[in-house]
Formats: C-alpha cells, sequence, structure tokens
C-alpha cells in the first residue's frame, strides 16, 4: 500500500521572491486595522475636558488620555517583543477580541448605565490595549519582511495612517461631542471584521521557539506604569517604586537564564543616543490638539465641534507629510530630513505662542505647520534608532521605540494637563497675552523649546548616531572604485 508524501506547509515569507509581496499584503490589512483602531486616541484626546465634566470629574480628566497612554506604551513594547518570540497570528487574535471587548463595554457601560469616569477609563485601557497590536505587528513586519528600499516608505505610509485616523478621530470626536461621545467607543469596532483576512496573510513563523519571559515583562511594564503615574498624581511613592522595579529589573535580567532583553541591549551606545531623539521629539506629541481646543473654548468661546473643523486640516497636513516622507527621505537623507521636520514642530508651537489672540485661523496654520514636522519626523527617526540594532533584535527594538514614545507623550500631557488647569503660567508671557492667553502661550512655547532640545540633541550624536552607517556606506563607494 503506497503512502503518498504531504509536504509541510511552506511558508511564503520564507521565500525571498514572496516574502516581499506577502508582507505589503498583511501590512496594507493591518494599517486599515490601525486606522479605524486609533481613532478613538485622537478623538478623546480633544474631549477629555468634556468627557470628564460629563462625568462629575473634572479634575481627573487627563486620567482619561493619560492612563489608556500608560497601556499603550506597555504593550506596545509586550507586542513588539513578543514579534520574536511568538506567532504574529495569536498576537492579533488576542488584540482584536480584546478591542471589540473594549468598544462594547465604552458604550454599553456609558449609555445603559450612569456614565462614569472610571468606566471610560477601563474601557478606553482596553481599546488600547486590543487596537495597538496592529501598529506593533505592522512594524515587526516592516522591519524584518520588506526590503530594505521600502522600509523607509512603509514606515512613512504608518505615520500617515496614524495621522489620518487622528483626523477622523478629531473630525468624529468634534461631531459626537454635540450629539453624544459614548459613540467613539463604537468606532474601532468594525476592525474584528478583518480578522480572518488578517489570518490568511500573517507569518506562520511561530517566533524563535524560546520560551517567553512573563516574569520579566511585567517587572518592566510595572516599573513604566508607576514611573508614568508618577507624573499624573505626583506621589513621590510612585516615584520611588518605580526606581525599585527597575532596579529589580536590572537584577534580574543579569541573573536569568534567558530573560527577553539582556543588559548589552542598553550598552548600544548608538541605540541610546538614538532613542533619546524619541523622549524629546515626542514629550509633546499628544499636547497641541487639547491646548488648541482649549484656546477655542476659552479665548474665542467656540465649542468642541467647531475646534475639530479647523484642526483636522492640521492632521490631513500631517498625513501628507507622512505619506511623501519616504520619497522626502529618499531624496534628501534622513539627517536633514529630521531637521527639517524638527524646525517645522519649532515654528508650529512658536507662531502658536504668538497668535493666540491672532484668530483661529492663524493658529490652525501654525498648527499644520506642526503636525507637518510630526508626519515627517517618524519615518527618518524610527528608521535611524532600527539601524542601531542586530536585525534578530529589531522585534525588540520596535517594542522599546513604542514604549518610549507612547509613555513620553503620557508623560507630557499628564504634565501639560496640570499645568493647563493651573493658574502658575498665567502671570504673564513674553507673546505679550496674560491670564488664560498666558498659559496657553506659556504651553506653546514650552513646546518649542522641548523640541529645540530635541534637535541639540540630534545635531551633537548625529556623528555617533550614524557611525555605522557611514562606514558601510565608505566600504560599498570603495568596493564601487
Amino acid at each position: 500500500m503506497s503512502q503518498t508524501a504531504t509536504k509541510p506547509e511552506v511558508d511564503p515569507f520564507d521565500d525571498p521572491e514572496t516574502s516581499n509581496k506577502m508582507a505589503i499584503r498583511a501590512l496594507v490589512l493591518l494599517l486599515i486595522t490601525f486606522i479605524l483602531g486609533t481613532l478613538c486616541l485622537q478623538g478623546f484626546n480633544l474631549v477629555f475636558q468634556q468627557v470628564g465634566d460629563d462625568v462629575g470629574a473634572p479634575a481627573q480628566a487627563s486620567l482619561i488620555t493619560a492612563l489608556p497612554s500608560i497601556v499603550l506604551g506597555i504593550v506596545c513594547f509586550i507586542y513588539g517583543s513578543l514579534g520574536d518570540f511568538v506567532s504574529l497570528k495569536k498576537l492579533v487574535v488576542f488584540g482584536l477580541v480584546i478591542l471589540f471587548i473594549g468598544s462594547l463595554t465604552g458604550y454599553i457601560g456609558n449609555t445603559l448605565f450612569p456614565a462614569n469616569l472610571w468606566t471610560v477609563i477601563i474601557a478606553r485601557m482596553l481599546q488600547t490595549a486590543g487596537e495597538q497590536v496592529a501598529g506593533s505587528v505592522y512594524l515587526v513586519i516592516a522591519t524584518k519582511y520588506l526590503k530594505p528600499s521600502l522600509k523607509v516608505v512603509f514606515f512613512g505610509i504608518f505615520t500617515a495612517g496614524y495621522q489620518l485616523s487622528a483626523a477622523i478621530g478629531i473630525f468624529a470626536a468634534g461631531l459626537l461631542s454635540a450629539i453624544h461621545w459614548q459613540y467613539l467607543f463604537l468606532i474601532p469596532a468594525v476592525t474584528i471584521v478583518f480578522l480572518p483576512f488578517l489570518l490568511k496573510v500573517l507569518p506562520n513563523k511561530r517566533g524563535n521557539g524560546e520560551q517567553i519571559d512573563w516574569m520579566g515583562f511585567t517587572i518592566f511594564g510595572l516599573a513604566t506604569a508607576l514611573l508614568t503615574l508618577f507624573f499624573s498624581y505626583t506621589n513621590w511613592w510612585l516615584l520611588i517604586a518605580s526606581a525599585v522595579c527597575y532596579a529589580v529589573f536590572g537584577v534580574y535580567i543579569s541573573k536569568a537564564r534567558n530573560p527577553f532583553i539582556t543588559i548589552d541591549f542598553f550598552k548600544n551606545k548608538r541605540w541610546l543616543m538614538a532613542i533619546s531623539l524619541i523622549v524629546v521629539f515626542y514629550f509633546m506629541n499628544y499636547c497641541m490638539s487639547p491646548i488648541f481646543n482649549a484656546v477655542g473654548r476659552d479665548i474665542y468661546h467656540i465649542s468642541t465641534s467647531r475646534v475639530s473643523m479647523y484642526i483636522v486640516w492640521a492632521f490631513l497636513v500631517a498625513a501628507v507629510l507622512g505619506t511623501t516622507s519616504g520619497a522626502i527621505v529618499d531624496r534628501i537623507g534622513r539627517r536633514p530630513a529630521i531637521i527639517a521636520a524638527a524646525c517645522l514642530m519649532i515654528v508650529g508651537f512658536g507662531w502658536s505662542a504668538f497668535a493666540i489672540r491672532s484668530g483661529v485661523i492663524m493658529l490652525t496654520m501654525a498648527a499644520c505647520f506642526f503636525y507637518a514636522g510630526v508626519g515627517l519626523m517618524y519615518s527618518p527617526v524610527i528608521s535611524t534608532v532600527l539601524d542601531t540594532l542586530p536585525q534578530e533584535q529589531s522585534g525588540r527594538g520596535v517594542g522599546m521605540n513604542d514604549l518610549v514614545m507612547n509613555v513620553t507623550a503620557s508623560i507630557g500631557i499628564a504634565v501639560i494637563g496640570g499645568l493647563m488647569n493651573g493658574t502658575s503660567l498665567s502671570g504673564g508671557s513674553i507673546t505679550g497675552a496674560s491670564g488664560k492667553a498666558a498659559t496657553y502661550g506659556n504651553l506653546f512655547l514650552i513646546g518649542a523649546c522641548v523640541v529645540i532640545l530635541g534637535l541639540v540633541i540630534y545635531l551633537v550624536f548625529q556623528k555617533t548616531i550614524y557611525a555605522d552607517s557611514d562606514q558601510e556606506s565608505a566600504k560599498q563607494s570603495a568596493t564601487a572604485e
């Protein structure tokens, strides 16, 4: 009796000829999922003060953005790092199911029952933990499976997708704030229909077969959460507890047999210098929209829905710059692109500070400059940071980038949110404004100074950051000659 040998299933991602094609198919679906899943981020970022008022907790309103942002940073790191160890399909199934549960929890919990601050926060945390799977898996696939010439292009498309989702989220939040902000929760729920299609085009690989270091993930995630909570509540025990957890984490990875990340990872000087750029450039990333909304409310006495009609143009500009950033970087190089992006962000913040009383149109134009810089910045900065790491650490590199980017931004919004509601900056400003206008003008100036600091750091450390890339280019030139 003859037996027919069954050939093992071939993963098209193992074949260089089909890997690039399959990666692009997966990336398109993940990008659509990411766009639909991140609408709530900027939507609630715009209206968190209104939501806080509606649920009777205006003083804690910034937590609606800050706490989900902590979750975002942690799951970004976990998802990205797990991309080196486990099946991407399992990650996608987990993420989209959690996103769907969070969407239903947020809507039902705040419509059928009295709206409550913690119901909003918990639902947003679930949504955030779920939706980021698409973004993290997108970046892992782009880093691992795309040919080098396409990586920068798809990094640019990714940030364009983020800005497009932000624009739709801002518009939706402005519209729904006049009806029912609870409907914002339902928008990402539709992403569950993409799950069957994603499972067909994602890699079959199950990672490197190593056991997942859950202890290391837990200690590091707890330390990061405590650090971010410190900036929201300013309780010193949170900072002390965070420092203790980080110290425990350092001891743990030096003693553990198979930690998910080693001490050597943090000894990479090029990576440390490159990641510092993300820390500074993205500190004010979530701050422009709420400050803009506050200016519209307190200075021009216009509703959130009208504010959204103005600032949505800035996000569309960011989407255009993000889409073209790959071509721009290919044309002028990463270094000039980062410098140009930083200058646009500085001009946007500085112009906004001096245009507080010049009209909403002028403020919108200033915001367009800022978000143009944000759209242009992502692709060259992310590719710069990831190029400092070997390919086998790319998943952890993506995770660490996302962690730093989102935790830094959540700390920024917690700090700025506290200053927005206080009077410490209302005494006066070099812009000539006073009262609330002085507060908002000074916040814009703080944003400009932070980005200037990032530009200085980049100019000082760029030779070291690109050292290996420059040596490789020199070798290729010599070989060609």
